[in-house]
């Protein structure tokens, strides 16, 4: 009843069309930098000026009734908005919504509950953009001019949950999603309905989010828990987020054309056995950022058969930090069509897990489902770009804080002869995604794809 009391307050405040003007000067600060990735990746401090006036409705708290957000006004999110109690939130196209500054409990993000759903239905002329106060972009136009690739962190991100199914700790098919704590029961996600529906996201930017809603937890750029795939997922763009672009926690989901840009730690991340098909997706992976695709698979002992499929993807550091992928935790799927470029080594990195590390005695994990003799970790029809060799681009780890010390030459060849199966070493591209596709992004608009 304390709870019923709560939302029905943040409700009735949430429903006002609070106007609000915004006026912000910010001069030699000092970006922030993700707390859970390789430190090498991390970059100096720099100064930064933002000057943005605006008018906005300010949204806070609970929705639990219908709402439709339209796109002649600015929205402002203050704090954690979530779309609870079964509503539906629709926003139009050409919407801007702007997150403002804050972290922990105060961090922006927009949370939509299990049984609820957003139908953000943006098009190639008018997306729906999700970015922080500080952007001037307004109505009408693609992107600001003040901020850029390396402004993230300013707000949080956007987090779906749904009821399909998920590998949590301990055989649970149901937990809660990081960084929102487990009294507040908007953040539980996964159960047992595959065609579960989520609503729709289709010509959706979200912009220089990540900011820290928990302990050691930055908000990725779009959190997908368990959600299924009766939700619509095509055309959406992740810029600057200091956390990972697009992270699925189980579920069952398909997206179509993703597009991930300057993150401060991995492009795709996909845990908990995900099940579901990223196909044409672009990872453009900038000097902070750490690997473009990270892949785990189940963590308990339920809903360990699912398989993931990432098809037809590009995946590129344009500085040539960090590794282009990991398979970890019993990654099992199939990658298609896809090409790493921008790495002259660690295009592939496999995690060979050890239950013993003096004795080195193998556990299932990612490089014994790639090499086992059916294997349920599959490479079809992949490049690598610039590697001189296999060795250059496969390595094999013991997935412990110390030396590999389990790893030797027999692991790396026969890593290596598994990916040779259907990957190959290219001067140039001939697979990938289709850049065509992602004219109306961030990404395109500046030049950057």
């Amino acid at each position: 009843m304390k709870r019923n009391t709560q939302i029905l307050g943040m409700t009735l405040l949430a429903g006002a069309l609070a106007l609000s003007t915004v006026s912000c000067k910010k001069k030699g600060c000092t970006d922030p930098v993700a707390t859970n990735f390789d430190a090498s990746a991390e970059k100096d401090d720099e100064s930064c000026e933002y000057d943005v006036t605006t008018s906005n409705v300010v949204k806070t708290g609970g929705i639990t009734a219908d709402e439709t957000w339209t796109s002649d006004n600015v929205y402002q999110l203050n704090g954690r908005v979530f779309v609870d109690n079964g509503a539906t939130l629709t926003i139009e196209a050409g919407t801007i919504i702007k997150g403002a500054e804050g972290t922990g409990n105060n961090a922006s993000a927009l949370i939509v509950a299990r049984g609820s759903k957003i139908v953000a239905n943006g098009t190639a002329t008018a997306p729906i953009i999700f970015t922080s106060i500080l952007d001037n972009i307004q109505p009408g136009e693609l992107a600001g001019t003040n901020l850029d690739e390396n402004d993230a962190g300013k707000w949080g991100g956007i987090i779906i949950l749904g009821n399909a199914p998920t590998s949590a700790d301990a055989g649970d098919t149901e937990t809660q999603i990081e960084g929102i704590p487990a009294t507040e029961i908007y953040g539980a996600y996964g159960g047992n309905d595959a065609a579960d529906n989520s609503g729709t996201l289709n010509y959706v930017s979200i912009r220089h989010g990540g900011a820290l809603i928990g302990a050691g937890n930055e908000i990725n750029g779009l959190t997908l828990g368990g959600v299924g795939n009766g939700t619509v997922i095509n055309n959406v763009e992740v810029i600057a987020n200091l956390d990972d672009g697009i992270e699925f926690f189980g579920g069952t989901v398909n997206v179509n054309n993703a597009l991930v840009g300057y993150q401060g730690d991995d492009g795709i991340d996909i845990d908990m056995n995900y099940s579901g098909t990223v196909n044409n997706f672009f990872v453009l992976g900038g000097v902070s950022s750490d690997e473009g695709l990270e892949i785990d698979g189940p963590e308990g002992s339920t809903y360990t058969n699912g398989l993931f499929t990432l098809s037809n993807g590009t995946v590129s550091s344009v500085t040539g930090d960090g590794s282009a992928s990991e398979y970890k935790s019993k990654a099992q799927g199939t990658v298609n069509n896809v090409v790493f470029s921008g790495y002259a080594s660690n295009a592939m990195k496999f995690r060979a897990a050890f239950d013993d590390v003096v004795a080195c005695t193998d556990k299932a994990d990612a490089y014994l489902y790639l090499t086992q003799a059916s294997p349920i970790l599959n490479f079809t029809s992949c490049e690598v770009v610039g590697a001189t060799d296999l060795a250059a681009a496969v390595s094999v780890f013991n997935g412990t804080d110390g030396a590999d010390a389990c790893v030797d030459a027999t692991y790396e060849t026969t890593a290596e002869a598994a990916v040779a199966t259907g990957t190959s070493l290219v001067g140039s591209a001939t697979v990938g995604g289709n850049a065509a596709d992602f004219a109306w992004t961030w990404a395109a608009v500046k030049g950057k794809l």
